[in-house]
């Protein structure tokens, strides 16, 4: 059989149509590959930045012109600094304020002294010579501190209070050191207040406000 009554076939090239090479492309678009290659607003605002930086130092400059960018880079850089002060305000510095002393030799209390002097002189009406002591010497160190003549650290104890007294006030440092074995024995001894206690508490408290007058006299009179 002769060769040449066998035709050669014909070879139909597998090229799509245009509906379908559009329907092809979307295809592979929609893959998650792609959108995640994509990038972000915060990436098209950083080029921004970086074109208009990179623009206004390397384009081609005539004249005296190129020294000057850097002089309005730096007047947009003070303006808006300025403008966020007026905006905001100036940005206040960090400040720790220390919490007023509240606590008195173990015992919390928010009273001031002259409260805390009622409370002692209702109580020793009432002849509760425990409650009278203790609030009258309580009332004796808040008064200091509300004057700030002592600044008691945390926990510190009658008998350190006393000694800061006396370290202060010289003249009532055998007073101080009195009253504050007089409340000692009474809030921690067990043992019974009584009228005496009480007023020795209460010349001691009066001793101090006293004393504090007069240091305020002193000065006045040096001016």
């Amino acid at each position: 059989m002769s060769s040449g009554l066998w035709s050669r076939p014909t070879v139909v090239p597998l090229l799509p149509g245009p509906d379908e090479a559009r329907e092809w492309a979307e295809r592979e678009l929609a893959d998650p590959v792609y959108r995640a290659a994509e990038p972000t607003a915060f990436d098209r605002l950083a080029r921004a930045v970086r074109d208009a930086i990179e623009a206004l130092f390397t384009a081609p400059v005539s004249g005296d012109w190129g020294p000057w960018a850097f002089v309005v880079l730096a007047v947009l850089v003070v303006a808006a600094i300025v403008t966020g002060v007026l905006i905001w305000g100036r940005p206040r510095p960090i400040t720790r304020e220390r919490p007023p002393a509240l606590a008195l030799f173990d015992h919390d209390d928010a009273r001031s002294a002259d409260q805390l002097r009622a409370d002692a002189e209702a109580a020793a009406e009432r002849r509760e010579w425990d409650d009278a002591v203790v609030l009258r010497f309580r009332a004796f160190a808040r008064g200091l501190i509300e004057r700030g003549i002592v600044d008691p650290p945390p926990g510190a104890t009658a008998r350190a209070f006393s000694r800061s007294v006396g370290e202060t006030l010289p003249a009532l440092a055998a007073p101080a050191a009195d009253g504050a074995g007089a409340f000692d024995d009474v809030r921690y001894l067990g043992r019974a207040g009584t009228a005496e206690t009480y007023a020795l508490v209460t010349r001691l408290d009066e001793a101090a406000m006293a004393s504090r007058m007069a240091a305020t006299d002193t000065r006045a009179g040096n001016r």
